[in-house]
């Protein structure tokens, strides 16, 4: 199995920076993708972007994954009322025992903006 552990939500007020930190553990054999989705009140959930290495930057998000420590990073700039949602780690893996990918999904961290 595959435990994906979120970290560094909260509050924030508009215009400001937040990080967020997952960091995946157990049976490990192999990573593929990895990323961030979010879910916002009264909406379905919403991909950001999931990266195999590397770093993405979608507008104002950067997306950024450190492969030696299983850890993808969510850096979030310019922060609007409208990004508050619970953001979600997503990961594709493969784990001993098991002889396929599966896509296995963090508890989610809230993070709320303020006018």
């Amino acid at each position: 199995q595959v435990q994906l552990v979120e970290s560094g939500g909260g509050l924030v007020q508009a215009g400001g920076s937040l990080g967020l930190s997952c960091a995946a553990s157990g049976s490990i054999v192999s990573m593929n993708s990895i990323g961030w989705y979010r879910q916002a009140p009264g909406k379905q959930r919403e991909l950001l972007a999931t990266i195999t290495r590397g770093a993405s930057t979608k507008g104002r998000f950067t997306i950024s994954r450190d492969n030696a420590k299983n850890t993808v990073y969510l850096q979030m700039n310019s922060l609007k009322p409208e990004d508050t949602a619970v953001y979600y780690c997503y990961a594709r893996g493969l784990s001993s025992g098991s002889a396929y990918f599966q896509d296995y999904w963090g508890q989610g961290t809230q993070v709320t903006v303020s006018a």
